[in-house]
């Protein structure tokens, strides 16, 4: 597998707003470069770019989804070392065939969308306690060939076993932020 490069590094925070006024004057910033929610995963986001790496304040949207469980465990702070890499797929893939395991989310799909990229997050405990997130951010890591959209995946990738396909409706033109490229 080749990483490309660090893309983001997640602080899991209960308060967005408090956060924000504690972090944008260190990172030299007067509101984040992008701002959203994302309902699937129960987050919302300040996403600050520093060069080519996102640096993400991450408040949970309900009192139990996994930001607010994270902080519930381990208090706020660092939470996520996200790495990009080519195709989420077939890193997912490969890493499994060593016997990395991931961890699904609640319909027990392994590689996520979000805007035209895909997320796979791989289990801490096998990386020393760190949550690591691999994300593509290539338009065409969404067109797979192996299968159509309509064809149906297992639910949990096994070791070998093709990655479940999520619905992409609605995420048509809506891309990944642009990042800041080096001059």
């Amino acid at each position: 597998m080749h990483v490309k490069r660090l893309d983001h590094l997640c602080i899991a925070v209960r308060d967005l707003e408090t956060a924000r006024k504690a972090w944008e004057p260190v990172l030299g910033k007067s509101g984040p470069d992008d701002a959203y929610v994302h309902e699937p995963e129960q987050i919302r986001v300040a996403r600050y770019w520093i060069g080519e790496v996102g640096v993400e304040l991450m408040a949970s949207t309900t009192p139990d989804g996994p930001v607010a469980r994270w902080i519930e465990k381990h208090g706020e702070g660092l939470m996520l070392l996200g790495l990009n890499v080519e195709n989420t797929r077939a890193a997912v893939a490969e890493l499994q065939t060593q016997g990395y395991p991931f961890l699904p989310d609640d319909r027990g799909m392994v590689a996520r969308p979000f805007r035209n990229c895909e997320f796979a997050f791989l289990d801490p405990r096998k990386l020393n306690g760190v949550l690591t997130e691999l994300i593509d951010d290539r338009e065409d890591a969404l067109q797979q060939k192996e299968a159509p959209p309509s064809q149906p995946f297992p639910r949990a990738a096994g070791k070998g076993a093709p990655l479940p396909r999520p619905e992409r409706e609605g995420l048509a033109g809506a891309g990944c932020p642009a990042r800041p490229r080096r001059a």
